[in-house]
């Protein structure tokens, strides 16, 4: 039992370090191409351009014509992403609107916790129903792996469910457990914005790696009036996340910049 677990365990980790280590070095050969006979002082400044175009679109701001739009930030505010849709909007009440976790989401993790706990008490039932159970290297390893799949589990669904909410009465939007009502400084909230301090919604999408396999990811981030961005949601169902956006545009009367490719 312990060398199955062992040796499944080295597959999964070995599996992720091949999957840096492919993307890094792909970086890396693009950016000695473009960076062979550049000025040593401008090197860094042209490297994170170069890198922001390797893994997103190329955007000209300039035809939202609007100043704010220029002093925006165009790549992925929320790196990574999902090829499916995890979140979709929900009208609450004529005050209030809230992005929820879609079915996908919640199965997706449910199946990691089904399957931690069924190993968790399936081998521990089998242990004791023989009278073989003691602690030791063999029996702790089987109990460890079931252990782990079922806190992935549990945290990929406290994180899909965390509340994302537009609330007029409140005139706020928050993303997280936290209600902002019982925070002591709202603005030192990560997640946090007044309504009437959103200037428009923004729409970007990235381009992420899974093994051999690729898709898009399409953000939908709130930009502020100085610029700066908060994160909504980010899915892999670009009509859905547009359609989304336009319903969340009526309701908080912002305008949409849509800079999806």
């Amino acid at each position: 039992m312990f060398n199955w677990f062992n040796i499944t365990l080295a597959l999964i980790i070995g599996s992720i370090v091949l999957i840096v280590i492919k993307a890094v070095r792909q970086t890396k050969t693009v950016l000695d191409k473009a960076l062979k006979d550049v000025d040593p002082t401008k090197r860094d400044e042209l490297a994170k351009k170069l890198v922001q175009k390797i893994y997103t679109q190329d955007i000209d701001p300039s035809r939202f014509e609007d100043p704010v739009a220029e002093q925006t930030d165009w790549s992925p505010a929320k790196g990574g992403g999902s090829s499916f849709t995890t979140h979709k909007i929900t009208k609450v009440s004529p005050y209030r609107i809230e992005f929820r976790a879609s079915g996908g989401a919640k199965v997706f993790p449910m199946i990691f916790l089904l399957t931690g706990i069924g190993i968790v008490l399936g081998y521990s039932f089998f242990q004791f129903s023989h009278g073989t159970f003691s602690i030791s290297l063999d029996t702790v390893a089987p109990l460890l792996f079931g252990i782990i799949f079922t806190a992935i589990g549990g945290g990929l669904f406290y994180y899909f469910t965390a509340p994302i909410v537009f609330d007029k009465k409140k005139a706020s939007f928050w993303k997280g457990r936290k209600n902002p009502d019982k925070a002591f400084d709202n603005n030192a909230m990560k997640y946090f914005a007044r309504l009437e301090e959103i200037y428009a919604l923004q729409l970007v999408s990235e381009n992420c790696r899974s093994d051999d396999n690729s898709y898009r990811s399409y953000e939908l981030n709130l930009v502020l009036k100085d610029g700066k961005r908060i994160n909504v949601v980010d899915h892999g169902n670009e009509s859905k996340l547009r359609e989304d956006a336009r319903t969340l545009s009526r309701f908080i009367e912002k305008p949409v910049w849509d800079a999806i490719s």
